[in-house]
């Protein structure tokens, strides 16, 4: 068996869990990324009831000592899942080769989401084999297909809502312990998501008269499509501050000095005007502040001469907290005012409620950083992201977004990009952590 949880982590990246191509390559990957799961950690296989609710949807029953508190457990998550990767992108080390050097491991899913994974069972492994029970029930929920929004998580969130199952207290990946959670705040903090924006595709579409490229009409398929993209703007929907995004901005003040302390001070008791400026900054503030519109694949055309017959653009839009997918649809299809463009939802999904950071739940998650990483500030923040827990905050009523391993700048740009790695150190915190948080709730 490896050795510690590097060597774990190592074996775990070895083995291709990319569910984009799981038509090309089948369950194998994801049957056998399971299999090590019982052979690294048999103390969690042998004390918790696991439960397949779906082929890559995995549920962990850990009971508690306390009955009268079974129906509102404390629930744990982590995908096994990664994105493709490009054969091309210079890697220092293969993806899948999960190479252990320079007190590192690397690879793809190191990031997202296998090191969170092997800090959780590493966790709940030490405390099930040194006898500890809690006094809530605990349960992972492990999931095979969150990468490519898939439905496994989502049944495991329903089959517990069927059974009359509230959460107590849900923790998805999400942030993570960063140096710099902007740009301009340095400020080392573990960022905590309480909400996550909605996320939808929608496809625009438009036809017209095919033919020769040497004479073309006033508006082609390809032009008219053109002109569509180009309406949807930054300033598509309107800039507006969430309550969490606010705290966060309140939370770095007094950890911040000089004008940035006065900034942040001031930026948190205006949140109108922080919106605006937010927007006009563009990029990752901008996204704080407002839906966003991302054009991602344009399709039309057979030859470089031909007038294509039709053209079609996809997007993906990232939905701000106080809107829907109904809503952002319909202000989409009023920006671009052309009828011969049609905008059709592929799929979406609503954004989140935010959850309290006032309340047991998040003093429970703030304490667990304290003990794993001392003297790092816990923060609020929306997440611009998906996750599997948006299965969850419908009838949750405390859902928070957190992995807990160390990311600076570099590594949070590794994510689904090139050169994933984590510190091994970091795999000893977040176990840390996880110890910590199931022992308080």
């Amino acid at each position: 068996m490896a050795d510690g949880p590097a060597e774990r982590l190592s074996a775990l990246v070895q083995i291709p869990t990319v569910s984009a191509l799981i038509e090309q390559t089948g369950d194998e990957p994801f049957v056998r990324l399971v299999e090590r799961l019982h052979e690294f950690y048999p103390g969690v296989h042998t004390r918790l009831d696991c439960e397949a609710i779906t082929p890559r949807g995995l549920l962990y029953r850990w009971r508690g000592s306390d009955e009268a508190l079974a129906n509102e457990p404390l629930v744990l998550m982590a995908h096994f899942d990664v994105v493709p990767v490009d054969e091309r992108d210079p890697w220092t080390y293969p993806p899948f080769d999960g190479v252990i050097a320079d007190g590192k491991v690397w690879g793809r899913g190191t990031l997202d989401d296998k090191g969170a994974l092997v800090c959780l069972f590493e966790a709940v492994e030490s405390l099930v084999t040194s006898d500890f029970t809690p006094r809530r029930d605990v349960y992972l929920v492990i999931g095979g297909s969150e990468e490519v929004y898939g439905p496994d998580v989502a049944q495991v969130a329903a089959t517990l809502k069927e059974r009359g199952i509230t959460p107590y207290l849900v923790l998805d990946e999400g942030g993570a312990v960063v140096d710099a959670p902007l740009s301009w705040v340095k400020v080392r903090t573990a960022m905590v998501g309480v909400g996550e924006k909605g996320v939808m595709t929608v496809r625009l579409t438009t036809q017209a008269e095919p033919g020769h490229a040497s004479a073309p009409g006033p508006l082609t398929a390809v032009s008219r499509l053109g002109r569509a993209v180009g309406r949807l703007t930054a300033s598509t929907f309107p800039a507006h501050l969430p309550a969490a995004t606010t705290a966060m901005l309140a939370t770095f003040a007094p950890h911040a000095s000089g004008s940035a302390r006065i900034l942040l001070s001031a930026l948190a008791k205006a949140p109108a005007l922080t919106a605006q400026v937010f927007a006009r900054l563009g990029g990752e503030p901008a996204a704080l502040a407002h839906t966003t519109v991302a054009p991602t694949m344009i399709e039309g055309g057979t030859a470089s001469n031909v007038l294509p017959s039709a053209a079609s653009a996809t997007l993906n839009v990232r939905i701000a907290l106080g809107e829907t997918t109904a809503s952002a649809l319909a202000r989409i299809k009023r920006r671009i005012a052309d009828r011969k463009v049609e905008v059709v939802l592929v799929e979406g999904s609503n954004p989140s409620p935010e959850s309290s950071t006032d309340n047991a739940q998040f003093a429970a998650i703030r304490a667990a950083v304290e003990a794993s990483y001392p003297g790092v500030v816990t923060a609020p923040y929306v997440m611009m992201a998906a996750t599997d827990s948006r299965h969850f905050h419908a009838y949750a009523p405390a859902v928070y977004r957190f992995a807990p391993l160390a990311m600076n700048s570099v590594q949070r740009a590794a994510v689904h990009g090139i050169d994933e790695w984590v510190e091994i150190d970091s795999l000893a915190r977040g176990t840390a952590f996880y110890e910590n948080l199931i022992r308080s709730a």
